[in-house]
């Protein structure tokens, strides 16, 4: 990778269902290029991950996500998997977690069905974003444009559909991550409606 990530840390946000191979290769190619990542979840200790619908190994998170502060990150990964985002949005912890990269203009990437955060945290109106096709209507809801490419990016937010995907967000991510803070991540989130609780 051209792009070095030396000196940056990242956090990835995930729980149970995660989809394993969202999480492994995009947490390497970050490591590859440079970057200290750190497994955030709901609580720390081991989590299940899952190969689509079927158990695989255990992740072990770093730090559980009610006792850290976005301020120690320099970006965000968000994997998908369709029990994983649907356990974080319903945790306040975990959107006030992804709220705040928006706020500080902080690179965010989510593949899959991570983009359910993304909605929950209020940061989608007026962005242009993909997802997986079963998430896009809720997408479009929320008021995003949404489109079907293997990744796409606006203003540090990098999005990607599936599995198939992930060498595009990899380069992608670590691109958007490498460039650091982007103003109209900051101006956006301000101008998107905050989340209803």
């Amino acid at each position: 990778m051209a792009q070095s990530l030396s000196g940056k840390t990242v956090a990835v946000l995930a729980t149970d269902g995660v989809e394993l191979v969202e999480l492994n290769e995009p947490v390497k190619a970050l490591q590859d290029a440079g970057a200290v990542v750190e497994i955030v979840s709901l609580k720390a200790g081991d989590f299940q991950g899952f190969n689509h619908l079927t158990p695989g190994d255990k992740v072990t998170a770093d730090k559980a996500v009610a006792g850290v502060d976005a301020s120690a990150y320099s970006a965000l990964m968000l994997p998908g998997g369709v029990a994983n985002p649907d356990q974080l949005r319903a945790n306040e912890d975990a959107v006030k977690f992804v709220r705040a990269f928006f706020d500080a203009g902080k690179p965010v990437a989510a593949i899959c069905h991570a983009p359910w955060l993304l909605i929950e945290a209020g940061v989608v109106e007026g962005r242009t974003l993909t997802g997986y096709p079963s998430i896009r209507t809720d997408l479009r809801n929320a008021g995003a444009t949404v489109v079907d490419e293997e990744v796409v990016v606006d203003d540090g937010l990098v999005t990607s559909r599936n599995p198939d995907d992930i060498p595009a967000f990899n380069a992608k991510m670590i691109e958007e991550f490498a460039e650091g803070r982007h103003r109209g991540q900051a101006e956006k989130s301000d101008q998107a409606r905050p989340a209803a609780h």
